[in-house]
C-alpha cells in the first residue's frame, strides 16, 4: 500500500498524487493507493493518516508513505514512529518556520476551499519535528535544485546517508516526477525490478 501525503495548500487532485494513482492504476495496483485531502491542522492530519496506517496493519498491508512537501516533513515522522519505508519529494524539513509567513487565511489550490490558518498549527507542526533520522535506509529523497519554495539544501542535510536523488533545476513541484513513478513503486516493493518501464 502506497500512502500518499500531499503537501500545505495541495490536495488528492494534485499533479503528483494523479499520476503516481494513474500509473498504479494501468499496473493492477490501484488498490493499493491511498490519498485523502488532508486537514490543514497537522493533528488532525496525523490522526486520519493514523487511522489508514492501523487499518493497513489490521489487513496485514505493507505501508510506504510517499510525501511531498509538507507532506514529506509528516511523513518523516510517521516513518520514525511506526519503522515504515518513505520517500520524501521535495520535503518541507523546516516546516514549522517555513510555514510561519502563511499564518491567516488560505486558499487550496486545487479545491478551492479556504481556511485559517493559525499560530496554533505552527506549534502542532513543531511537535512533529523528527530532529534526527534513526534509520536512512528506509528514506528516499526526491528533490530539484530549482526549488523555488524550499532549499532543498536543508533536505541533503537532513536525510543524510539515505538514498538521494538531488536533481539539476526543476521546481518544488518536482518537474522529472513521471521518470519514478516506477522506481517509486518498486521501492514500496509493489513493483519488481524487472516489470519496470
Amino acid at each position: 500500500m502506497i500512502v500518499y501525503l500531499h503537501g500545505f495548500r495541495s490536495a488528492p487532485a494534485s499533479i503528483k498524487a494523479r499520476a503516481l494513482q494513474a500509473r498504479m492504476a494501468a499496473l493492477g495496483l490501484g488498490h493499493a493507493f491511498w490519498c485523502e485531502q488532508l486537514p490543514p491542522s497537522p493533528r488532525a492530519a496525523i490522526a486520519l493518516i493514523e487511522r489508514r496506517l492501523a487499518a493497513c496493519r489490521a489487513a496485514g498491508e505493507d505501508a510506504t508513505l510517499v510525501g511531498s512537501s509538507l507532506g514529506g516533513y509528516y511523513a518523516t515522522w510517521l516513518a520514525e514512529r511506526h519503522g515504515l519505508r518513505a520517500a520524501v519529494v521535495n520535503p518541507a524539513v523546516v516546516a514549522p518556520q517555513s510555514l510561519e509567513a502563511y499564518i491567516g487565511p488560505q486558499t487550496n489550490l486545487y479545491t478551492g476551499a479556504t481556511f485559517d490558518f493559525t499560530a496554533a498549527h505552527i506549534d502542532e507542526l513543531r511537535a512533529l519535528d523528527v530532529l534526527r533520522i534513526t534509520r536512512p535506509a528506509r528514506y528516499w529523497l526526491l528533490a530539484e535544485t530549482g526549488d523555488e519554495v524550499l532549499d532543498y539544501r536543508h533536505a541533503v542535510a537532513k536525510y543524510a546517508g539515505a538514498r538521494q536523488t538531488v536533481l539539476e533545476g526543476g521546481d518544488h513541484g518536482f518537474s522529472r516526477w513521471n521518470d519514478y513513478l516506477d522506481e517509486i513503486l518498486a521501492f514500496a516493493g509493489l513493483l519488481s525490478a524487472g516489470r519496470q518501464r
